[in-house]
């Protein structure tokens, strides 16, 4: 990856021509991750769609699928393999449907005024993605020159192995055009809206920036990074909040408190561009399936901290089955349906996109107002206030186990102020 300090100036701001205008539709938005795999009994694209108007009732603003393309067979993980593990970045997933079934997801979502975002995976592939064939320069070679497992922290006392994939080496021009003209197929082939791009860290920031350009001369395009380096916000609207996620898991397990939260709002904007997007979330599918449920994440505290999500700056993400009481790891590499059976727990998320839609004041980036902490009289509670012109929010949060202020544990107060 080119190395860039954590401090160097980005984006537009860093020219000195202002901050990055984002698309408007993503201003005041709500995110929602759909896992296609798990999402029905079917299992498929055309099974999801149905749930298009449901998604749009509960004010869902851009959806952003997993990967849908085919998976590789060698060394696949479990019995259906990772979607993360890819072998043709242009062909939908037979077990899904197919580009036909994917356009006409695209058109049904944009006709109830949503976007789709694709996940892209453009750190490693499938070991039989037909480059491996054809294009064995593509990819990182051991000392052997033989392409090998994606693998970390080489020369030290652990390894992470990535077994399924191998990693590429954007060292070659060729990689690099052949994937920009796979990622530029799908804005043509499906009008996909943008994308979520996976360990995009691990891949150099000048690519992305050349990326980014190319496919918005096709069509203006949102870029999630799941990353959380400065730099990468160069190429990206937007990256991963892992600080107030790790941070709110912390707060609900009683290892830490609303001090250190107040502490996190002093220290903003932690290196990042004014204009920088940051996803607030309490889950995704990776801290789902490996490294807990919502209650054993978060117990009791769970709605406070989904709050917290949709109040703070950035832009929240609800990921599958969160409205419907998910409360169980699911399988990654298999099938694991989600039980849509109770959405009684719609009615919070549904609350929280409105007022994040209509607030100005909750808006992402540089459009939103700043945190305001404010004294609530007891050190239990996070109370902050955030305005843009006339408009007003006021949060207090109890972030403790015990009543505190007159709120019972984890429960909260929002009052908006036209």
């Amino acid at each position: 990856m080119t190395a860039l300090p954590a401090s160097f100036a980005l984006g537009a701001a860093a020219a000195g021509s202002g901050p990055h205008e984002h698309l408007p539709w993503t201003r005041q938005a709500t995110l929602y991750e759909v896992n296609v795999r798990q999402y029905t009994r079917e299992g498929t694209l055309a099974a999801f769609a149905a749930h298009l108007p449901r998604l749009r009732a509960l004010g869902v603003d851009i959806l952003w699928l997993m990967p849908i393309q085919p998976i590789g067979k060698r060394n696949r993980k479990g019995r259906l393999g990772s979607y993360y593990s890819i072998d043709d970045y242009e062909a939908v997933n037979p077990e899904f449907g197919d580009l036909d079934a994917l356009r006409a997801l695209v058109r049904d979502a944009h006709r109830l005024g949503m976007r789709v975002m694709l996940d892209w995976v453009a750190n490693h592939t499938a070991w039989d993605h037909p480059w491996t064939r054809d294009h064995k320069d593509w990819y990182k070679l051991d000392a052997h020159g033989e392409i090998y497992p994606v693998t970390f922290a080489e020369g030290t006392d652990h390894e992470e192995r990535w077994t399924d994939v191998v990693a590429l080496d954007y060292r070659s021009r060729a990689l690099r055009e052949a994937m920009i003209a796979a990622m530029a197929f799908w804005l043509r082939a499906a009008d996909i809206d943008g994308f979520r791009c996976d360990v995009a860290g691990l891949v150099p920031v000048d690519f992305w920036v050349e990326a980014r350009a190319r496919l918005d001369a096709i069509k203006p395009v949102f870029m999630l990074a799941e990353a959380s380096e400065p730099a990468l916000h160069q190429a990206f609207d937007m990256s991963y909040g892992w600080d107030t996620a790790e941070l709110m898991r912390k707060i609900a397990q009683g290892r830490a408190d609303a001090g250190a939260l107040r502490a996190w709002v002093r220290g903003l904007p932690h290196g990042f561009p004014a204009d920088a997007y940051r996803m607030r979330f309490t889950t995704n599918h990776d801290y789902n399936s490996w490294n807990g449920s919502d209650g054993e994440l978060y117990g009791a505290a769970r709605a406070a901290m989904t709050v917290l999500t949709f109040t703070l700056p950035g832009m929240p993400l609800i990921y599958s089955g969160q409205e419907a009481g998910l409360d169980r790891r699911l399988d990654f590499f298999d099938r694991d349906v989600i039980d849509w059976s109770d959405l009684s727990a719609s009615r919070l998320y549904a609350e929280l996109a409105a007022l994040k839609k209509r607030s100005p004041a909750l808006a992402a980036g540089q459009y939103g107002g700043a945190v305001e902490l404010r004294d609530a009289g007891d050190p239990a509670l996070f109370a902050f206030t955030r305005r843009v012109g006339t408009n007003r929010v006021d949060v207090t949060v109890n972030l403790g186990a015990k009543p505190a202020g007159g709120l019972a544990p984890w429960r909260w107060t929002i009052a908006e102020h036209a």
